[in-house]
């Protein structure tokens, strides 16, 4: 139960509105941080050009021809920087939807406040029109509005100068109402200097996985091209013989299936099961939720950035599982429910933090010295591996994998070189993503340490 005095001032912008919900919600409640002391803020239009493109149908096309990236408003606080769906340039030039290095994304649809610095390898990509896009001036250091808006001050003022009952929004108009901190020139130099040193180890790890991700596609010397209509003859053995017997096309007319097959007649392969490997899933469990506990990442937001910001948090006392659900550097997990094959690799944050993950994630743990967890990782997220790992869904709702699926996946055994060569990138890219995460944490508490200050002088 929150309790606080309201001044009469903030009554006056605040709709007139006198009921304690509207001033003692979260957003609400972290808000008040700044409103209290307006004179050492400035306005975000002020400092810069906030817009959104306008509504337009997008005309996708194949990669091929004039086209760029597309990404949706759910794709700003992925750690991804690539997207498989593409849109007609031209189209997305006419109406200014291309973004480029050093703009600030926020998210004004659905999960509100979700922020993203653009970087190099995202430079004129689209994103939708529901991103606004926000062109710092010169006067203010891109990296210290980019930590702001990702605090829990800048969260709070988006979300707070939302619209919507059902599904809350905000577009350019209510983002330019948020109050920025006047800090001091030295104080935003360094937290901007901390900002672009995460920005640019956040490129050094994604040429890492790159690089991996080729040398592993050469050597498997796979011929897999994705075809979306398709037909076949199936035999009867075919059925018998598969893992779950399942006459559905998507089962037994696999672009993966086919990829692997040919490859095994060219390379060793040996079930994941059979490197030593373990995998497994947590429990179910009723989950019982607190203000200060375990950071709970759910498989929705493991992809982040960073999941810790807004995560939800599990009672110490009242969890179980823990040791299968805590998350270890060097684990790999992969999504087991809804969107499932997706691969994510552990780096050392989530120990520091002694984060939990979903119990819809498998995870594989390995100490082999040949199929290491580094080359396990990359080989997951190949792509005919992805279309492999799509065969083996089950479920008419909601489609799942399970862990005995995943051990029954084939896998090329490497050379001790290639094997030493990718764990060696691999390793880099997960020091790389890690130090990226601890500089960039460091901003964000450099700013809202700041904030919080100004209350108790």
């Amino acid at each position: 139960m929150r309790t606080l005095a309201i001044n009469s001032k903030l009554i006056n912008k605040g709709r007139f509105r006198l009921d304690g919900g509207f001033y003692l919600n979260i957003h609400s409640f972290l808000s008040l941080y700044l409103e209290a002391n307006e004179e050492r803020c400035v306005k975000l239009e002020d400092i810069a050009d906030v817009m959104n493109p306008p509504v337009f149908k997008r005309q996708f096309c194949s990669i091929k021809g004039n086209a760029v990236e597309y990404f949706q408003s759910s794709d700003v606080s992925l750690a991804s920087n690539n997207s498989e769906v593409y849109i007609y340039r031209p189209q997305a030039e006419k109406i200014g939807a291309i973004v480029h290095e050093g703009d600030i994304l926020v998210t004004g649809f659905g999960s509100i406040g979700n922020v993203r610095l653009v970087s190099k390898s995202q430079n004129n990509v689209c994103y939708a029109n529901n991103v606004a896009r926000i062109f710092p001036q010169k006067t203010v250091k891109t990296g210290f509005l980019y930590a702001f808006l990702m605090s829990k001050f800048g969260n709070a003022q988006l979300n707070k100068n939302a619209s919507g009952s059902v599904v809350r929004y905000i577009e350019a108009p209510g983002i330019k109402k948020t109050l920025v901190p006047n800090l001091t020139e030295a104080l935003q130099r360094k937290v901007d200097d901390l900002i672009q040193e995460s920005a640019k180890l956040r490129e050094e790890a994604s040429v890492m996985i790159g690089k991996a991700k080729s040398i592993l596609l050469n050597y498997c010397n796979a011929d897999f091209r994705k075809n979306n209509f398709k037909t076949a003859v199936v035999k009867n053995t075919d059925i018998l013989f598969s893992l779950q017997h399942r006459i559905d096309p998507p089962a037994l007319i696999n672009d993966g299936v086919i990829a692997i097959n040919k490859i095994e007649q060219i390379k060793k392969t040996i079930k994941l099961k059979d490197t030593g490997a373990k995998v497994f899933r947590p429990g179910i469990f009723k989950r019982c939720y607190v203000s200060n506990g375990y950071p709970y990442i759910k498989g929705s937001d493991i992809f982040n950035v960073n999941p810790f910001v807004r995560c939800s948090y599990l009672s110490r006392k009242n969890t179980p599982f823990v040791n299968e659900m805590l998350l270890h550097e060097g684990q790999i997990l992969v999504t087991c429910a809804e969107s499932v094959g997706n691969i994510k690799l552990i780096t050392k944050e989530y120990d520091d933090k002694e984060a939990l993950g979903s119990q819809d994630i498998i995870r594989i743990e390995t100490t082999n010295n040949l199929f290491t967890k580094e080359y396990l990782f990359i080989y997951l997220q190949l792509p005919f591996v992805y279309d492999y790992i799509q065969s083996m869904k089950y479920g008419s709702v909601i489609e799942r994998v399970e862990p005995f699926h995943i051990e029954s996946i084939p896998v090329v055994q490497p050379t001790v070189k290639i094997s030493e060569e990718i764990t060696s990138l691999v390793r880099r890219y997960m020091e790389y993503t890690y130090k990226a995460f601890v500089e960039e944490e460091t901003a964000i508490k450099e700013v809202e340490q700041e904030i919080e200050s100004w209350n108790k002088k």
